[in-house]
């Protein structure tokens, strides 16, 4: 039996307005209810002392929906606990990636504060992709490329990886997307080149800690061959 190294999780969140829909409850406590679940996975990551946790929280295709006024609103009246439990008491390092452009000041402004205070934390790399996309993604690694073409060295893959928003992280090892589709959604397309990707039927706000420890454990057991 295999056993792979377990280093770095993506998820795709997807489910959280059907399972509103599907338990006959608003779409603010079918996000809440999302919420309370990444909360539930960052401490399972932290016990477990997985390094990296990367969700896809908002596309940049869905930024124009009118359900995103929830998420800003979810995020301004739970940031003093994300603050509190996450950046403080259990030295989670996050970083949000994709465009700011658009987004509402408060928003940006608590962005901003979670980056800096979490700056030096190292329990765990908390990273949320929001208003992101992969294509919208390439066309500012063009800029930076542009823009420094004399500096970067192509012969050097940290070279090339600093130029995408993940840095020179380590790729998922795996990636999770719930809710039923099985596509990738434009999401970190050039970090997943050898990612074993799990798709499950269920809503993000119902997946559990026994249905992760089951695809953790589907995982351990392939043969990575990073190729053919």
């Amino acid at each position: 039996m295999n056993q792979n190294s377990l280093n770095h999780i993506a998820f795709i969140l997807d489910g959280n307005k059907r399972w509103a829909k599907k338990n006959n409850v608003n779409q603010i406590q079918g996000y809440n209810k999302g919420f309370e679940n990444i909360k539930t996975i960052i401490n399972y990551s932290l016990k477990n002392k997985i390094k990296y946790l990367t969700l896809f929280a908002l596309s940049s295709e869905n930024f124009d929906r009118p359900s995103v006024k929830i998420l800003y609103d979810i995020i301004y009246t739970k940031f003093s606990i994300l603050i509190d439990d996450l950046i403080k008491s259990k030295k989670v390092k996050v970083k949000i990636f994709g465009s700011r452009e658009n987004l509402p000041e408060k928003i940006i402004k608590i962005f901003n504060q979670a980056e800096e205070l979490s700056l030096n934390n190292n329990a765990l790399n908390l990273n949320i992709a929001f208003n992101y996309g992969f294509k919208n993604e390439i066309k500012e690694v063009l800029k930076k490329f542009k823009e420094n073409i004399d500096n970067i060295n192509l012969n050097k893959n940290s070279e090339i990886n600093n130029l995408f928003y993940l840095g020179d992280l380590n790729d998922p090892d795996i990636l999770i997307r719930t809710g039923g589709h099985k596509r990738l959604s434009n999401f970190i397309m050039f970090n997943l080149t050898y990612t074993e990707l799990f798709f499950t039927e269920t809503l993000w706000p119902e997946f559990n800690i026994n249905e992760l420890e089951t695809i953790i454990n589907q995982y351990s057991k392939i043969e990575r061959k990073y190729g053919l």
